[in-house]
């Protein structure tokens, strides 16, 4: 049975952003001004031929309208929403969809709402904390608060930013650069075009810095402890901010960041984005990956690029009219925090609390260096592949020990026939899926013997003389 499509909010944000009226539109597409009406308050459901005209008279792809943007923005409310400090019953899907279809831009100011509530919340405690230790030092440090805004930056752009991936494209073709021969050829285009020579410094006088350009002597220094991936991303870093700052401070300008230290640390991720985007060009990399069947250890050795720059890349491949397969990609460390994080799936990571312990991310720091694959399902019964893998940061020295981390990378099993490592999966076998959720904060499983404590909402059931291999017994959220 086909299923039935209610995107009135869509219909209506569209018209609204074109300054239509519901009888010009009506006109436009053929319908009658009640039709519309119905079709805008989801009373009747979009057929495929009205979908057709939507698609010819607003001038935009019907994948593009079809896709499920505001997925992400549902996720974070519910999450949101799940804090005590929300008493009652929680919203059902329905109603948070609804309220995010009405009003994006209100979903999102509730969302920067709580993220001050938390922020508040911890300072708080902060101080208490220093008051009872009785030390000294500034209490209201607090987390940094301006990465997670331009977190999110990235994450409601679907971490594609047009303006910088194509520029980074032509540069690639205008300056015919090679994968073979990046390192020379980039440090190249620095001196020609910025007058600027790269000079790879020893870490003799203790200095930490990876990167540190000199205008007056026009020297980038780069560390010797950099691999030769580093380095290329490195330069190509220089080179947006050298040759693109006016793109980057524009988009800064158009993101509407609450501080400067928000603005300066979006400025580093962006600039980032068009290094990354340099050194692995949109279309060729889009069109190689699929051709490896998205094989990391290939892509790294096509471009002279990382492990982790490759699994970030193709999370990025979200081009309208040219996208890739929407991957998920995370990097954590050994603790559990997340360091990076953006999906282009539905999967949705927490913004508050760690991740779910079953996710074989956590598995490969047992197993360095080892790609290790999983086939897991979610609570909302997607499934997908994921792929974890550690990657190291050497420290250069005895006595600065290197850093770990793990990089995960996953999609829906959907596209399973793209991906070399569903290689021996049987996706159809749902009893070898991994039940994983987003944490246990969130997640609603019942019989997981994994959970650390219970969600948020429940009501637990306690029996003093019963004990399960069930950590927590308790009802579904909101039910007694």
């Amino acid at each position: 049975m086909q299923k039935k499509l209610f995107l009135g909010y869509k219909l209506r944000r569209l018209r609204e952003q074109r300054g239509l009226t519901q009888a010009t539109l009506a006109k436009a597409l053929d319908l009658s001004p009640s039709y519309l009406n119905q079709l805008e308050n989801n009373q009747r459901p979009l057929t495929l031929p009205v979908l057709m005209k939507i698609s010819a008279v607003f001038e935009v792809e019907l994948s593009a309208f079809l896709e499920d943007e505001d997925s992400r923005l549902v996720a974070d409310l519910r999450e949101a929403l799940a804090d005590p400090l929300f008493a009652g019953a929680p919203l059902t899907a329905a109603e948070l969809r609804s309220a995010v279809g009405s009003s994006p831009e209100l979903a999102r100011r509730v969302l920067s709402l709580h993220q001050a509530y938390q922020k508040l919340h911890e300072r708080v405690h902060s101080l208490a904390d220093s008051l009872s230790n009785q030390e000294q030092g500034d209490s209201f440090a607090g987390p940094q608060f301006p990465y997670e805004e331009v977190r999110d930056y990235f994450h409601y752009c679907n971490n594609y930013i047009g303006p910088l991936d194509e520029a980074a494209e032509k540069l690639w073709n205008d300056e015919k650069i090679h994968s073979g021969f990046l390192l020379n050829e980039l440090a190249a285009y620095l001196k020609r075009r910025h007058d600027v020579r790269v000079k790879i410094v020893a870490d003799e006088a203790g200095d930490t810095a990876m990167r540190s350009y000199d205008a007056s002597t026009g020297t980038l220094r780069l560390s010797a402890l950099l691999n030769g991936p580093s380095r290329a991303f490195h330069m190509a870093n220089q080179i947006a901010l050298l040759g693109y700052g006016d793109v980057i401070d524009q988009l800064v300008e158009q993101a509407k960041f609450s501080s400067e230290d928000a603005r300066s640390v979006c400025r580093v991720g962006l600039a980032n984005y068009f290094a990354g985007a340099l050194v692995m060009p949109y279309r060729t990399f889009a069109a190689q990956a699929r051709a490896l069947r998205h094989d990391i250890e290939q892509l790294q050795s096509r471009f002279s690029a990382s492990f982790e720059q490759v699994c970030h890349r193709l999370s990025t491949l979200q081009r309208p009219g040219a996208r890739g397969l929407p991957f998920y990609f995370v990097r954590v460390d050994m603790a559990g925090n997340i360091t990076k994080r953006h999906s282009a799936t539905r999967f949705h990571f927490a913004r508050f609390g760690g991740a779910c312990p079953l996710w074989n991310v956590h598995e490969a720091f047992a197993q360095p260096g080892k790609i290790l694959v999983q086939f897991a399902e979610m609570p909302d019964h997607t499934t997908y592949i994921s792929i974890a893998r550690t990657v190291t940061k050497r420290g250069g020295a005895y006595l600065k020990p290197s850093r770990q981390f793990a990089v995960g990378l996953g999609c829906e099993t959907s596209h399973a026939s793209e991906l070399v490592y569903a290689a021996g999966i049987n996706t159809a076998d749902l009893k070898a899926a991994v039940p994983i959720g987003v944490n246990c904060r969130l997640c609603e499983r019942t019989d997981c013997q994994q959970r650390a404590f219970p969600p948020i909402g429940s009501a637990l059931r306690v029996n003093e003389h019963h004990r399960s291999f069930v950590p927590y017994l308790f009802d579904q959220p909101g039910k007694r």
